[in-house]
């Protein structure tokens, strides 16, 4: 490996281990050499001779303890093959923990560190998790924020204002938001983002809430609704969760409207079912899989004491423009 990335062996170590001051291009090219030979570092047993387990947490309790199928969830569902693909590409297993472990099992499960999903205000695993006084780091800027937090997640002001001058450029001039209500971060990060573009635009700010739980189907459909009988009603919706934009798409047939003619749509959303809606939606990608690869190696950055680390890291969302932003002429 150290002759296939060009460098020697005790950076190879260090760059597998997640140890030592090596550059980020450095350490992606000692692990691109790793997978090129097919690499599989004795994780567990390494782990074991250093007093650990070999195995990382992650936590999938965004919804409480709500029976959530987080796996066909397509953000979830990435993030987690990512994460789980990084992990094993440094030699840990990776576990997914369900939101149903009771407190004892938070706090007896063996793992090096822990990945936290989506923290919450009001978050009774993030302080279980704390207690143990293992590595952790957030999926996700947690709202009550210490000092020492580490986090991965997704640029969501970029993101946002990336799909706002889209729509512009699309011909859009009073632009819509359904927002949902939760105690994570992520909505009032988008709502920051929106009301801060549409100051600098001199657009009106077009917003309507609703309750992510129980149904936020129903519910957002309905926001969706309100936002349609405005006078003036927007020429263009934004939904912001995975299937916002079948929703809005649903709420726009319901009063007769059609898109794009008569409505842009768009939303945040990995689904690749929005590739055959009728028609295409436009949506942004959060890279999940990125995410997940990030917030592996930043935990294993803080496992080993890594110096120099930065804990705080955004990933960039990307464009995925259709039909339903494309005004016909």
């Amino acid at each position: 490996m150290a002759a296939r990335a060009g460098v020697s062996t005790a950076t190879v170590s260090n760059a597998l281990n997640g140890t030592g001051r090596l550059s980020e291009a450095t350490r992606q090219r000692v692990l691109a050499a790793a997978r090129e030979l097919g690499y599989a570092p004795a994780g567990t047993a390494r782990a074991l001779a250093r007093g650990g387990t070999g195995v990382l947490g992650l936590t999938m309790t965004t919804y409480g303890d709500l029976p959530v199928p987080y796996t066909v969830i397509p953000y979830y569902a990435e993030l987690t093959l990512g994460a789980m693909a990084a992990a094993h590409e440094r030699g840990y297993m990776l576990m997914v923990m369900p939101s149903s472990l009771s407190p004892w099992m938070w706090l007896t499960t063996p793992m090096d560190g822990v990945i936290h999903v989506g923290p919450r205000a009001d978050d009774p695993v993030r302080s279980i998790l704390r207690e143990r006084g293992i590595p952790m780091i957030s999926e996700g800027r947690p709202p009550r924020p210490h000092a020492c937090d580490a986090w991965v997640d997704s640029d969501h002001e970029s993101g946002l204002r990336l799909l706002l001058d889209h729509l512009t450029e699309s011909g859009a001039q009073r632009i819509g938001l359904s927002l949902p209500l939760h105690d994570d971060e992520y909505p009032r990060l988008i709502a920051h983002a929106y009301r801060s573009w549409c100051d600098e635009h001199r657009m009106p700010a077009l917003v309507e809430e609703y309750a992510s739980l129980p149904d936020y189907f129903t519910a957002e459909q309905d926001a969706v609704g309100r936002l349609l009988h405005r006078d003036p009603r927007p020429d263009a919706v934004i939904g912001v969760y995975s299937d916002s934009g079948h929703n809005i798409l649903a709420a726009a047939r319901h009063h007769g409207l059609r898109v794009p003619r008569d409505l842009l749509v768009a939303c945040v959303s990995e689904d690749p079912e929005y590739a055959t809606t009728n028609p295409p939606v436009t949506t942004i990608s959060l890279c999940p899989d990125r995410v997940g690869t990030e917030a592996v190696d930043l935990l294993i950055a803080l496992i080993n004491a890594r110096s120099g680390v930065d804990r705080r890291r955004l990933v960039q969302p990307v464009l995925l423009p259709r039909r339903s932003t494309r005004r016909a002429v």
